[in-house]
């Protein structure tokens, strides 16, 4: 499986991936080694925080060069009057009392739900995306449960580097 991913995402990824192999790693090495040093590793609290510090950074870069080997490049663009990425969209949905939800689309290094970002293969982000202003979308979130909204806004946004990507 790949994932869809931006050029500004790919370059967020090379550069943490740079910074975990050219500062964190060696800095995590040599505080494995000093805390090695300080004796008995069985009782050696030291050596085993250090050591998993060490080991969560290598994972961190295992994770980051799969992305990076794995992704495909999409572009960011969409027409003037249709919902794209990085587009805020805010609907209403009719079957909650009309209540108004705010959705930024993004890839799926940057989503986080809490924060109102949601991926375009979400559910939600597959049906908004190329509709317009005053259209009624209908969200399949399963098999069994779907349900309808209307589209009230669109915010045109750009990709400017402010959504970092995630962690883990």
């Amino acid at each position: 499986m790949h994932d869809e991913l931006t050029a500004q995402d790919i370059q967020q990824m090379r550069d943490e991936l740079q910074q975990h192999k050219r500062v964190n790693l060696p800095k995590l090495i040599e505080a494995v080694k000093e805390a090695r040093a300080f004796g008995d590793l069985s009782e050696n609290f030291e050596y085993k925080a250090a050591k998993m510090e060490l080991n969560k950074c290598k994972r961190r870069i295992r994770y980051l060069e799969g992305m990076i080997g794995s992704a495909v490049v999409i572009s960011d663009t969409s027409e003037e009057d249709e919902v794209g990425l990085f587009d805020k969209v805010t609907v209403c949905i009719p079957s909650m009392g009309n209540k108004e939800m705010t959705y930024q689309i993004v890839t799926t290094m940057r989503a986080d739900a809490l924060q109102g970002r949601i991926t375009r293969e979400s559910p939600v982000g597959k049906a908004l995306v190329g509709r317009r202003e005053g259209d009624i979308v209908h969200i399949q979130v399963n098999a069994s449960f779907g349900y309808d909204v209307e589209i009230l806004d669109i915010e045109k946004l750009e990709d400017d580097g402010s959504i970092k990507i995630n962690e883990f």
